[in-house]
């Protein structure tokens, strides 16, 4: 069981997961429900990791480096200003996940997990995006599952899931 953090008026919550989990879908629909701003992750790689997932190469901890880097930089800056925000981000080991946590007491993770299965026949239905269905054994190889963070079954529709991670996280009372 997770005990909900407590709210405070700046938080980011990092969407995390597979490839194909519904990390844009659900952070998306979060970021709307709160009055947030949306962030995609994957819109922060570079040119050059794009190419490398494109082709079928799973990244490395070097490849990922400068990313992860960007993104914890994104929220450290939000959170300056006094904003809130969602990222959908896979933050697949838990060092990643440590640079993300520029805050611990602002930033919140929401792991949305599923079975391979489930996943790759999503995956398989996904048109235009860079990340193959083939490359979702490596991401599972390299999922190193966070524990202490808010995990969300990614079975029910959407809409679900956001409010079961507005109740989990505690969004849904207000500050003080």
């Amino acid at each position: 069981m997770v005990v909900p953090p407590a709210f405070v008026p700046s938080a980011f919550v990092v969407v995390m997961g597979v490839s194909g989990s519904g990390k844009t879908t659900v952070g998306e629909l979060l970021a709307a429900r709160m009055g947030w701003r949306f962030y995609d992750g994957d819109k922060f790689h570079t040119p050059e990791n794009v190419a490398k997932m494109a082709a079928g190469t799973p990244l490395t901890d070097a490849d990922r480096a400068g990313w992860l880097a960007v993104l914890a930089g994104l929220i450290r800056d939000g959170l300056a200003r006094g904003e809130s925000g969602v990222i959908a981000c896979s933050a697949l080991k838990e060092r990643y996940r440590d640079l993300l946590r520029v805050d611990p007491s602002r930033v919140h993770f929401v792991y949305l997990k599923g079975s391979f299965d489930l996943i790759w026949e999503r995956m398989l239905r996904r048109q235009n995006h860079y990340m193959k269905a083939s490359m979702l054994q490596s991401q599972f190889a390299t999922l190193e599952e966070p524990e202490g963070v808010l995990t969300c079954d990614i079975t029910p529709p959407p809409e679900q899931i956001v409010d079961e991670i507005i109740a989990g996280l505690g969004l849904d009372r207000p500050s003080g």
